[in-house]
């Protein structure tokens, strides 16, 4: 398959499933093993890169107007809760920064397209979505404590299989938080990390270290862009409805399948 298709259908796949609670980095490895491709290391590394460049680029764009409310918040002279906020937002960075830059080479050696490893995470998604779906909604925002704790589910979500946004809403639900302030932060929390880890490997060398393909780059990322966008916007209607468990029912059939796959190939 051409490069630039295979790379358009990851980005579509990246910008569905990045935003949806069905794990973007589980649903990259199964396509990768479906399309046969067996990129590994840098090139590789390059266009997951660029893919979460591009849903990070569109969480941004969603919630553009909360960002400048909290910049603004951040430069003003007096304590308010715009900087509150982002203050909780750095809290909940923390452990996952700790388990990238300790175990960033070991993380990355999960990445071998293990449809055994994918499908067990899924079914630990689906667990965690469906518990979620049954918790009760209430009014609580997000304080100090429980961004520790959703940040540590953050960090867990590392695993290919476990969906960030499914692991760090469904933490944020069972803990008691409003459904669409868990959403709210869930997206907005991870796009200091996304930029920080293209900063990290750009003064790494790891852009400059390998050619790739720029046209195929370019059409993935318009692809996790526009669809990235559509599923944001579609995740934060849906938490509002307090419609997990068909998610979670989706996993454990992807999971399923990827675990049979696993044993009968």
């Amino acid at each position: 398959m051409p490069d630039i298709l295979s790379t358009i259908i990851l980005g579509i796949i990246q910008g569905l499933t990045e935003f949806l609670p069905v794990s973007s980095s589980g649903h990259i490895e199964i396509a990768n093993y479906i399309l046969g491709t067996d990129a590994a290391g840098e090139e590789s590394l390059m266009t997951t890169i660029v893919l979460h460049a591009a849903t990070a680029l569109s969480t941004i764009l969603v919630f553009r107007q909360d960002i400048i409310s909290i910049i603004s918040g951040i430069f003003s002279t007096r304590w308010n809760e715009e900087k509150k906020f982002a203050l909780i937002i750095i809290v909940s960075m923390i452990p996952a920064v700790i388990v990238g830059l300790l175990f960033e080479d070991a993380l990355e050696s999960l990445f071998t397209q293990n449809m055994l490893l994918v499908g067990c995470m899924l079914l630990l998604t689906a667990v965690l979505l469906f518990l979620a779906d049954k918790a009760k909604d209430t009014q609580k925002p997000v304080g100090f404590t429980a961004a520790i704790i959703v940040g540590i589910a953050q960090a867990i979500a590392t695993l290919p299989g476990i969906s960030r946004s499914g692991a760090t809403i469904s933490t944020s639900v069972l803990l008691g938080i409003d459904r669409t302030k868990a959403a709210r932060f869930s997206f907005l929390m991870v796009i200091p990390l996304i930029f920080g880890k293209i900063a990290k490997d750009a003064i790494d060398g790891d852009f400059a270290s390998t050619e790739v393909n720029v046209l195929a780059l370019a059409a993935g990322f318009i692809a996790a862009f526009i669809t990235g966008y559509l599923a944001c916007v579609w995740m934060i209607a849906l938490v509002k409805r307090s419609q997990l468990k068909y998610f979670s029912f989706y996993c454990m059939a992807v999971g399923l399948i990827a675990i049979t796959t696993y044993f009968i190939h």
